[in-house]
């Protein structure tokens, strides 16, 4: 897979494939517009209130032609408990080698409590069925976030 560091808008994503709880992801096979957003850890406050976002908005990115799907490093254990606890409708990639992370530019060293770590920054990215960055976001912040997201979807 040849690698993108921090791809910008109107920029065409190398094809990739990821194992997620949907079974394989392919993005050759992509038929619709995806929203792919890239969280730091499954069943952590932030995480668990923006998937729960995507989750309550999830009729109307299907209404929009848009799929929705999350990406950590999480395992896809961890995963496929994560989206049994808050019954979320859509498939999330487990990335525990960081290739997509890193393929997508969010891998960044982060304070936490005082101690440098390394972690996923939060962002969002709508890519169409071509494989083209038509938005994203990077260190998103949760509050309004899918809504917006949202709503720049439905222009499409």
């Amino acid at each position: 897979m040849s690698e993108i560091q921090n791809p910008t808008l109107g920029q065409t994503i190398s094809p990739f494939e990821a194992d997620s709880t949907a079974g394989r992801f392919c993005l050759a096979d992509l038929t619709q517009t995806l929203v792919l957003y890239f969280y730091p850890k499954d069943n952590t406050p932030g995480c668990t209130t923006q998937s729960m976002d995507f989750r309550d908005q999830h009729a109307a990115f299907v209404s929009a032609s848009a799929i929705v799907i999350g990406v950590s490093r999480d395992s896809l254990k961890s995963h496929e408990n994560f989206k049994k606890k808050y019954e979320l409708p859509f498939a999330l990639i487990s990335d525990p080698s960081e290739a997509l992370c890193t393929q997508f530019g969010v891998m960044k060293n982060k304070m936490m409590y005082g101690k440098a770590v390394r972690g996923i920054e939060r962002s969002t990215f709508v890519i169409d069925k071509s494989g083209t960055v038509l938005k994203l976001w990077r260190g998103v912040k949760i509050p309004g976030h899918v809504n917006e997201v949202l709503e720049f979807v439905k222009t499409i």
